[in-house]
């Protein structure tokens, strides 16, 4: 057995072998599908205030903390 790698759209699901590969391709083959996913943005400050996480004795920072200068 030996694999052959190319790139191809599905139609009506039907999968197209090149021309180059057909000769080589007999009854029997197994097929592999991989399909590209599509890259989900994830705000990561929306995700938080919708689902903060909760911290033990946490204590948040004073408006004079947040702004004193070192």
């Amino acid at each position: 057995m030996y694999a052959i790698e190319f790139r191809t759209k599905i139609k009506d699901g039907i999968i197209e072998i090149p021309k180059t590969y057909r000769d080589k391709i007999k009854n029997n083959v197994k097929v592999i599908v991989l399909t590209e996913e599509k890259k989900v943005s994830i705000n990561m400050i929306d995700k938080l205030l919708s689902s903060p996480i909760k911290a033990e004795k946490f204590t948040p920072l004073s408006r004079r903390e947040i702004y004193e200068r070192y």
